[in-house]
């Protein structure tokens, strides 16, 4: 039964992964305001594939909350009925959350498939909360954890919403990733107990001391990444999607502290993963820390000298994560069993 959890909470962990992938992806395509309400999209269950889905037309049926775009304008409907050769406007309320009233069916389904990825790993953590009552004898932190993790994913999808309602306010934006971050960070210690239920491995207390300045300086760089990423946003609607040359023209000195923080970042890490090897039983999250921040450092080069090529924005920061799971891993995998040989 064990083994089966364990491999549910992966699956969660890569579902996860996913939705933070999608909305890397939403954020490079410009794509967050596809779905301008929550949780429908202008009012649908399955959104629109074309524009006339949303425009008044006469003699047609709607439903009660189905939204048009009407003199630059949402109108979503009252109630449902059958228009008749006039508008009405009797039927019909302007929308309040916000005044963007725009349709581009990719924008529109990149966006409801970030959705969909996320109500999908919704699902996932439901059924952790379910199985963890289901082995016996009922362990208390299993519960504890899928249920945080739960009411996390519905923290996410309640902030979601309020993104959308700001339209992409940028501090909103950072809070969901952080929040992102912080349910990866629960289910990879669900992972490591469920795994390694019991101590034994002895390591000393300065090592993870030190997996902790790595972790830290991580998510610094993720901060900082995240005001860079802002400020090509800025950049882009300034100057449009196709002068990507232009998107780091000028940029703020935040980025070139960003960029020179990866040396050192890489540098405390290089030497854990040196330190970890000469160590038994070996902790082989390091590796991996090691391969994506080259991966990190080589997406980052391929952004300013080439012109972000195809894919580098979500690749860039969902390694980024990938470099925090491992990082967190190995933190845990080493405090949880510190040499208290005093």
């Amino acid at each position: 039964m064990i083994n089966r959890y364990t491999a549910l909470a992966k699956i969660t962990l890569a579902l996860i992964y996913l939705v933070i992938l999608a909305g890397s992806v939403v954020r490079m395509t410009g794509s967050g305001m596809g779905c301008p309400d929550w949780p429908k999209c202008f009012g649908y269950a399955i959104p629109p594939t074309q524009e006339s889905t949303l425009e008044w037309q006469s003699e047609r049926e709607f439903k009660k909350g189905q939204v048009i775009i009407l003199e630059e304008q949402l109108k979503v409907a009252k109630k449902d009925f059958t228009t008749a050769s006039e508008f009405n406007p009797s039927n019909w309320s302007d929308y309040d959350k916000h005044n963007y009233a725009e349709f581009n069916v990719w924008h529109t389904w990149i966006e409801f498939i970030n959705r969909l990825l996320g109500a999908l790993a919704g699902l996932f953590t439901l059924l952790l909360l379910f199985f963890a009552f289901a082995i016996k004898p009922i362990r208390t932190k299993y519960v504890v954890y899928s249920l945080f993790l739960v009411l996390g994913m519905g923290f996410q999808a309640w902030l979601g919403a309020k993104v959308v309602y700001s339209v992409l306010n940028p501090f909103r934006i950072s809070l969901h990733m952080g929040m992102a971050l912080l349910i990866v960070a629960v289910l990879l210690r669900f992972i490591h107990d469920l795994n390694h239920p019991v101590k034994g491995e002895l390591f000393q207390p300065k090592l993870r001391n030190m997996v902790g300045l790595a972790l830290l300086l991580s998510l610094v760089q993720i901060a900082m990444g995240t005001q860079v990423r802002e400020f090509v946003d800025l950049q882009v609607d300034l100057f449009g999607y196709d002068k990507k040359s232009k998107w780091l023209e000028d940029p703020t000195l935040l980025f070139y502290v960003h960029r020179s923080f990866s040396i050192l970042v890489l540098g405390l890490n290089l030497y854990i993963a040196y330190i970890l090897k000469n160590t038994t039983p070996k902790v082989n999250a390091f590796n991996w820390v090691i391969v994506f921040l080259g991966l990190e450092i080589a997406t980052g080069i391929a952004m300013y000298y080439f012109d972000f090529p195809w894919a580098s924005q979500p690749l860039h920061l969902i390694i980024a994560t990938f470099i925090f799971g491992f990082q967190y891993y190995g933190y845990v995998r080493i405090s949880k069993n510190l040499n208290r040989v005093k």
